[in-house]
Parts: structure tokens; sequence; C-alpha cells
């Protein structure tokens, strides 16, 4: 397996699915590098040169905010949204929908608390 940015990305996969194995990484960034890196036609990791893997790593390291780091400065702005008293600051601290989202209804996996049955009707038996 190749180590990159911390993370062990499978050698069987292609180039470009490989690295999005790593936080921070999605389609698009993933094209990108591999692109930048001289990689063509997306072979599988075990098939890419080792200088190839070495230029993938560095772009990453260079260019791009990646596991630990993205994960603590995303933890930092919430923290601060949280500190400076802002809507969506309060909302992180309630744990509910901070974009706009109905809580009536819906919004299950952000509203505390567990689920609430409600009653269906009852069917009434003819004769």
């Amino acid at each position: 397996m190749a180590r990159v940015a911390g993370v062990d990305i499978p050698d069987n996969k292609r180039v470009e699915i490989a690295l999005r194995r790593i936080h921070g990484i999605g389609p698009t960034a993933a094209t990108r590098i591999a692109s930048r890196a001289g990689i063509a036609g997306n072979p599988k990791v075990r098939e890419v040169p080792d200088d190839q893997m070495a230029r993938i790593r560095e772009i990453i390291d260079h260019e791009y905010t990646v596991e630990g780091d993205l994960k603590r400065e995303v933890s930092d702005n919430i923290r601060r949204l949280m500190d400076i008293g802002a809507y969506r600051g309060l909302r992180h601290r309630r744990g509910l929908p901070m974009r706009g989202q109905r809580t009536k209804t819906n919004a299950r996996t952000r509203r505390p608390g567990g689920r609430r049955t409600v009653a269906g009707k009852r069917r009434v038996m003819k004769k």
C-alpha cells in the first residue's frame, strides 16, 4: 500500500479513486492532482512509478489542506462561530440544522432526542 498524507491508499484501485480516501480530496481534486503529477490514463496505484507517487505526495503536501489539519481547521471555525455568538454557532451548540432547514418534521439526524411514535388511525372492522 502506498502512503500519502499519512493515509494508506489501496494498491488495487485506480489513482483517482484511491486519492479520495484522503480526507479533504474529492473527485475534482483527485483528477487535478493526477494530471499535475503527469499520470495519464488513470492506472492502478501499484502501476504508478515511485517518482510520480513522490510528485503526488509533494503536490498534496504543498497545495492542499488534508486530514488532521483540515479537521482541526473546520472544528476551529465552528468553535469560533460558537464563541462569537453567531446564529450558526448557536445552532451548532444546540445540535440543530444551521442552514435553514425545517425542524418541525424531518431533521431526524440533527435533532436531539429519540424517535417519537405517532399513533396511527384505527381500523374499524365491519360485520
